[in-house]
């Protein structure tokens, strides 16, 4: 039943976006022809951006409808189960490669080297995005303030559970750093690529291990996460090519 369900919505998020793609080329056909252009070429881009969009409404509308509780709790368990909580020192450092303070390190080298480059597109994507990220992180779990897992003895972390602060901005700043990468070394794309989607991953894995989050806590942050940047690159290239 619960992958009939999974299928289904899957279905429709798929629907949901074409439908949405469509919508915004038609409607720049017939409004702003000048849109057309960047729409087709960056067409793979832009419909990743809907579908992670989509797929963050969806999981935000679960959770906040109590329809998410039964199978976030049943995946907590099953890994409660098969990683003890002495075995969990390599999460723990994964954790940490996602803090504030090792992603502001990262984020203000990785703007200052940018821009020091005259990289200055690139410099706003990595710093935006992350500024952008931390800004959603702290506005969602003021205004949703749902209660962290309480299914054995964790660390305290601060705040509300959804979404995973760690897992979002870690989402944001990787993405962004792909993105850059794709741009200064084309041939790195798709390397670049894997390795933020693996660091968001363990990242997320990691919160989930250390009993800090729901899953669809970190599976909304990660979409969240990872749309920012998107969204933001395409911006900038619009204002940049207008």
């Amino acid at each position: 039943m619960i992958l009939l369900e999974a299928v289904e919505d899957i279905a429709k998020l798929a629907f949901i976006v074409a439908g949405l793609y469509l919508a915004a080329r038609l409607y720049a056909q017939r409004r702003q022809p000048t849109w057309t252009e960047p729409l087709d070429r960056r067409r793979v881009v832009v419909m990743c951006l809907l579908a992670l969009v989509a797929t963050a409404i969806k999981v935000t509308e679960d959770v906040l409808g109590g329809e998410s509780g039964p199978i976030d709790k049943a995946i907590l368990l099953f890994l409660r189960k098969h990683v003890p909580l002495g075995q969990t020192a390599l999460f723990e450092a994964v954790t940490l490669t996602a803090s504030a303070i090792a992603l502001t390190v990262l984020t203000l080298a990785g703007t200052l080297v940018l821009a020091v480059a005259g990289r200055r597109l690139e410099a706003k994507l990595l710093a935006f995005s992350v500024i952008c990220a931390a800004g959603v992180v702290y506005a969602l779990k003021v205004l949703i303030g749902r209660a962290r897992p309480a299914l054995w003895e964790s660390q305290w972390y601060w705040g509300s559970s959804f979404p995973s602060g760690h897992t979002l901005v870690v989402a944001a700043f990787a993405m962004a750093a792909a993105l850059t990468v794709g741009r200064l070394l084309p041939a790195a794309r798709a390397a670049a690529l894997a390795a933020a989607l693996a660091w968001t991953a363990l990242v997320a894995a990691s919160r989930l291990v250390l009993g800090a989050h729901w899953p669809t806590d970190v599976l909304a942050a990660a979409c969240v996460g990872a749309a920012i940047p998107l969204g933001i690159g395409l911006v900038l290239e619009w204002r940049q090519r207008g």
